[in-house]
């Protein structure tokens, strides 16, 4: 039991997965909770991710309800974001405090992963999503997030997590996988989304192309040059069920996929989501979503630029689709026609909403990005190298 790593257990045989937790793992969330000051009185599932070797369970304790978690990530990875959590909390973020063991740590390692107890929020429930109003509270509360984590630097012993440089070649990844569809979309010929998918490709490759060629003109390169601490953290997996209205307003949970990134980038998701599940793009709902974030974090009109151009790269396509890569002939079969019915009903009336929503950026003020853009430092520091080191 001793040497016990945490595996992925979705291949275990025979049983409910939703509700199943591996015996050897139910055995070191006991050893983990003993190492905390607290008596339990009982432990719940909540949820789980058996095909990454990660759980929830809500305790009842003698110090009240509190959350035990099992993080599936690497523990350098964790510890990225257990200490962003402690961070954020301490500046002031609605966000779950972390309870610290009996040695004063933040968490247990064990069984090859970490794990975290933290306060339990009593009474969190979703903002509406029927109305502009729950959106509005969504996008506030992702403001406040982005805000108070601003300044977040980790500790030696964690794997630094950034995305903050990596926007061109993601681009260009999405550029290049739209032409691996319309290569499986040819080999499919037969199947009848094929001829479908491939009247389609184009226009998306087109769109990324166009995305990518902008992103290159911006104010990007200048605006990543500040530095990971001054931007803070992006959430990545933001939305109704992670942004939750509870004591004095909207609260963040499960921070464990946190990661250095332009903080417009959670926005985005969010918006283009939205849109989505509505079936069309609803320019009140954008410009309403996009004022209620900036009250609570102030755009400037360079990520606002950002902004409107990630929103036009083919995000709904290029994430439905790409599911094709792993298995091309059921997907072609039995989910691409859904799957582009709606990517093309939104189509509709997406341009028509960006092209309004471009007009606002004259309403954000400048952020004045002077200096030396990241690639011309990293080009800078190769002619060096090339003239052995000397200035």
């Amino acid at each position: 039991m001793k040497d016990y790593q945490i595996e992925p257990w979705d291949n275990v045989k025979k049983v409910n997965l939703d509700t199943y937790i591996p015996p050897e793992v139910e055995k070191i969330a006991k050893k983990v909770m003993a190492h905390y000051n607290m008596k339990v009185r009982s432990r719940k599932l909540i949820t789980s991710k058996p095909d990454k070797g990660g759980a929830i369970w809500k305790i009842e304790t003698n110090k009240g309800p509190r959350s035990l978690k099992l993080l599936h990530r690497a523990p350098a990875r964790s510890k990225f974001s257990v200490y962003a959590q402690d961070y954020i909390v301490k500046q002031g973020a609605r966000v779950p405090a972390l309870v610290r063991t009996k040695n004063k740590q933040l968490y247990v390692e064990m069984g090859g992963k970490v794990w975290i107890v933290t306060d339990w929020i009593r009474s969190l429930k979703q903002a509406s999503k029927i109305n502009l109003k729950g959106a509005k509270e969504l996008c506030h509360g992702l403001g406040e997030f982005h805000k108070h984590s601003k300044g977040y630097l980790p500790p030696e012993d964690a794997v630094k997590a950034s995305r903050l440089t990596r926007w061109p070649k993601y681009y260009e990844k999405v550029r290049t996988k739209i032409g691996w569809f319309r290569e499986l979309a040819k080999a499919y010929k037969n199947l009848p989304a094929s001829k479908r998918l491939l009247s389609l490709t184009d226009r998306f490759e087109k769109q990324a192309s166009d995305a990518l060629a902008q992103l290159e003109k911006s104010p990007y390169s200048k605006m990543v040059a500040k530095g990971e601490a001054h931007w803070g953290l992006v959430h990545q997996d933001y939305g109704w069920s992670n942004g939750q209205l509870g004591p004095g307003g909207l609260w963040v949970i499960d921070l464990d996929g946190v990661s250095y990134d332009l903080p417009i980038r959670d926005l985005r998701k969010l918006i283009t989501s939205t849109m989505e599940d509505m079936g069309y793009w609803d320019l009140k709902w954008a410009r309403g979503m996009i004022n209620a974030y900036h009250k609570a974090n102030p755009i400037d009109a360079e990520t606002y630029e950002i902004l409107m151009i990630d929103l036009s790269l083919p995000n709904e396509f290029y994430k439905h689709v790409k599911e094709m890569l792993y298995y091309p002939e059921t997907f072609l079969k039995r989910e691409a026609d859904p799957v582009l019915n709606g990517v093309m009903k939104c189509e509709k009336t997406k341009w028509k909403a960006l092209k309004q929503l471009w007009k606002d950026k004259s309403k954000f003020k400048s952020g004045n990005y002077t200096g030396t853009s990241s690639r011309k430092k990293k080009k800078k520091k190769r002619n060096k190298k090339k003239r052995g080191g000397k200035s």
